[in-house]
C-alpha cells in the first residue's frame, strides 16, 4: 500500500518522532546531543519555525514544532541528513542512522499543545533515565523552568497559558507536568481514521478542506453571545456558566463555550479562560472531554451540531488572519 503524503499546513503544530534504525542509539556521547541542538538552532534561523518542546533520547527524538510557510519536510530532510553524515564520519559508520521516515503528526494546537509538551518532557522519566524531568539535560524542560526564550525552544506561549506572571506560570507548569507523571501516553487520542492527525473530527475535516483552497474561515461573534446560546441549548443558566463557584454543570457549560468558540470563531483557550476568569489548563481539559463526548455520544454530537447551525445561521464568515 502506498504511503500517505505528508500534510503541509502553514501554522500547523507537528509532533515529530524519529527513531534510530533497528532500535540503535542515535546519540552516544554528549557531543552528539550538542551537535543535534546546534543544527536545530541553525535551521530555526533558516526555516523560520517555532519549537515548543523537544527531548533527545538515546535511541529516538521528539520535537514539537509549529511551521511557517516552509514545509516541515524540508527541515527534517536537511536536519537528519547533516546529522547522519556527521555521525557516520565520527563513528566510521555508513547507511541510514534513522529508521525509515520520521513520524509527523499534525496536532490541534489549542487542545493538545500543553499536554504534548508535558508528554515530551516526561519521556526520560518514563524511560527510567531520571526520576525528575529537570534532571535530564537533553530536553527543553529546563528552559521552561527558567521561563525564558532559549536558543532552540520557544516556551513563552505555553507558559502564558498558565499565567501572565512569569514566576507563577513556571510554578503552575511545573506542577502540571509532575501531575502527569503517573499518566501514560494516550494513544486513543490519535485519530483512527488518519494517523497523521491528532484532533477531533472537525479538525480533521478542516485540515483536509483547507488543504484545497488554503483559507480558514471563522465567524466574528463575541464570547458572551456564545455563552447565551450554549446556556439556552443545553439548559444551563448563564449565571451558572459564569459562576466562580466549583460547579460541574458550570464547568461543562464553559467547556462547551470553549469548544464552540474555538471551532467557529477561532478563540484561543487563553482568551476564553480570561473571559471566565478560569484556569486555562482546566478549560483545555474540559474541551478535550467535549471532544471525547462527541466521539462517543452520537446524540450529543447531533445536538451540538444543531446548536452550531443555529448560532451561525445567517452569519457571514471571514477569512482567519
Amino acid at each position: 500500500m502506498a504511503r500517505k503524503p505528508r500534510i503541509h499546513y502553514p501554522g500547523g503544530l507537528y509532533h515529530v518522532i524519529a527513531r534510530g534504525n533497528r532500535g540503535l542509539k542515535v546519540f552516544r556521547q554528549d557531543r552528539d546531543y550538542r551537535l543535534y541542538l546546534e543544527l536545530l538552532e541553525e535551521y530555526k534561523e533558516r526555516f523560520d519555525f517555532l519549537m515548543y518542546a523537544y527531548v533527545l533520547m538515546p535511541t529516538h527524538i521528539h520535537l514539537l514544532i509549529e511551521v511557517g510557510e516552509i514545509p516541515l519536510s524540508r527541515l527534517m530532510q536537511s536536519l537528519q541528513f547533516r546529522y547522519t553524515r556527521n555521525y557516520n564520519l565520527r563513528y566510521q559508520g555508513w547507511g541510514h542512522l534513522f529508521q525509515g521516515r520520521y513520524k509527523a503528526i499534525l496536532c490541534e494546537k489549542d487542545s493538545y499543545l500543553i499536554q504534548l509538551s508535558a508528554y515530551i518532557h516526561l519521556n526520560p522519566v518514563r524511560a527510567k533515565l531520571v526520576k525528575d524531568p529537570s534532571e535530564y539535560p537533553w530536553s527543553s524542560y529546563r528552559e521552561y523552568l527558567k521561563g525564558g526564550k532559549g536558543e532552540v525552544v520557544d516556551s513563552r506561549f505555553v507558559l502564558t497559558q498558565f499565567s501572565d506572571n512569569k514566576g507563577r506560570a513556571i510554578r503552575e507548569y511545573e506542577r502540571f507536568v509532575k501531575n502527569q507523571m503517573p499518566v501514560g501516553h494516550r494513544e486513543d487520542l490519535y485519530q483512527v481514521r488518519d494517523q497523521r492527525l491528532l484532533g477531533d473530527e472537525d479538525f480533521v475535516e478542516r485540515v483536509v478542506s483547507e488543504g484545497k483552497d488554503g483559507n480558514s474561515y471563522i465567524y466574528d461573534l463575541p464570547i458572551q453571545e456564545l455563552e447565551v446560546h450554549v446556556g439556552s441549548g443545553f439548559g444551563i443558566s448563564v449565571e451558572t456558566i459564569s459562576s466562580m463557584t466549583r460547579n460541574r454543570e458550570g464547568a461543562w457549560g464553559r467547556a462547551i463555550v470553549g469548544y464552540v468558540g474555538k471551532r467557529l470563531c477561532g478563540y484561543s483557550i487563553k482568551s476564553v479562560s480570561e473571559y471566565f476568569h478560569r484556569d486555562p489548563v482546566a478549560l483545555s481539559r474540559g474541551i478535550a472531554r467535549v471532544e471525547e463526548r462527541i466521539r462517543l455520544d452520537k446524540g450529543f454530537a447531533i445536538k451540538l451540531r444543531g446548536l452550531e447551525e443555529e448560532i451561525t445561521r445567517g452569519r457571514r464568515r471571514k477569512i482567519r488572519n
